[in-house]
Parts: structure tokens; sequence; C-alpha cells
């Protein structure tokens, strides 16, 4: 059995959702227009390699302690539905068939939360989904946590190995699917590393390794 890890934003998706979010939750009057700027901001600078994305990401789920977790993932299913399942990427759904056909398991390893991770996956079938699981308490409230650990570059090694040990597989032979450089610590590792629409950096990492670089185009609908 072979295992198939695959991103979401810009990978299976042909937008990062998590741009689309904070303008929705801007117009929503769920998110200021200060914090909506800063997001914007990290968002170049760490595109351009100028930030660490870890504390970036860590601080954005410290803002939802003590907000209700029934509530976001009500907001969740309702963006995914508005706005998110007409962006899947043809060359994604091609690809996720093609695994599936050859008995592989599919898994997401995904930076996005896990309430649009899951939705994504139960809609594509995925076997099992790698995410930043928000941590909630005995009240429903989100804690400002995750649990597992941050599932964001390194700490995506760490989440696609324990998935691996659950179905009895090697990360080692596995292939993987991703945009983004911040994801280069498991295409070191796998099989199979395939850099779909890749960035800047990660076009230049790929094209020094010799992985494979695709284009699966836009929005398959």
């Amino acid at each position: 059995m072979r295992l198939a890890y695959f991103d979401l934003d810009k990978t299976i998706l042909a937008v990062n959702s998590g741009s689309l979010w904070v303008r929705r939750e801007v117009a929503l009057g769920h998110l200021s227009k200060r914090k909506a700027l800063r997001a914007a901001s990290w968002l170049l600078t760490y595109t351009m390699g100028f930030a660490s994305a870890d504390s970036m990401v860590e601080e954005a789920v410290a803002t939802l302690r003590g907000t209700s977790s029934n509530e976001l993932r009500e907001r969740t299913t309702r963006f995914f539905h508005e706005q998110v399942r007409q962006t899947y990427r043809s060359g994604a759904l091609h690809a996720i068939e093609r695994h599936r056909a050859a008995g592989d398991r599919l898994i997401m390893l995904t930076s996005s939360t896990n309430y649009l991770a899951e939705l994504v996956a139960d809609e594509l079938r995925f076997d099992a989904v790698c995410a930043n699981e928000l941590e909630v308490d005995a009240l429903g409230l989100h804690t400002g946590q995750v649990v597992g650990g941050l599932c964001f570059g390194p700490g995506k090694l760490r989440h696609a190995t324990r998935a691996a040990q659950k179905f009895g597989g090697d990360v080692k032979s596995a292939a993987f699917y991703t945009d983004s450089f911040s994801d280069v610590a498991v295409m070191e590792v796998v099989a199979q590393p395939v850099a779909v629409n890749p960035d800047p950096r990660l076009k230049r990492r790929a094209q020094q390794r010799g992985w494979q670089i695709v284009d699966w185009g836009s929005y398959a609908g």
C-alpha cells in the first residue's frame, strides 16, 4: 500500500482559501480591517522569503481563543459551499482518481484548519486529514491552541509521519503534491515529490533537485 499526500491551498484548490476567508470575514464584520492588513502584509513578506510562518500561524490561531467552535464550523461550511468547492483544479481531481484507482491511501496534508480540510476531504473521499486541528474546551470554545502541534513547515513532516504509521505505510515511499516552498521538509523525504504550479522558491528548488513540475490548470468547473 502506497500513500499519496496532497496539499490543499493552490494545489487541490486553484486559490488560497485563507485569502478568500480573510476577505469574507472582513466583509461580514467578523474581522477588523487592521487585522486583515496585517495578514496581507505577512503573506507578502513570507512569499518574498523574509518572514517566519510559524509565529504568524500561531498568532492567527490564538485570536480564536474563547470563540465558539460550532459557530466557526457553521461559517466555514457556508464558506466551503459558496466559495471553495468551485475552485478545485482539474489536474488535482485527475491525480486523486489516479491514485485511488491504484489502491493508494489519500491523505490531505494542509496548514488549513481541520474545519475546512475535513469538508474538502469528505467530498473528495480522502482516507485521512492532517491539518491544524483547533483545540476546543469542554464548553465548546476554542482554546487558542492546536492539537498535536502545528501542521506547517517541518511540522507537516511530523503529521505526515504519524499518519503513515496509522496506515502501516512509510513517508519515504510516498508521493506528495504541493505548490509551496514551505513544504520542502516533506518534499525532501518522499519518493515522489511533485511541484504543482509552484511558487518561485519551490520552482527553483524543484529544478535544482530534478523534481517533477506540473501545471494542474485552473478551476475544474
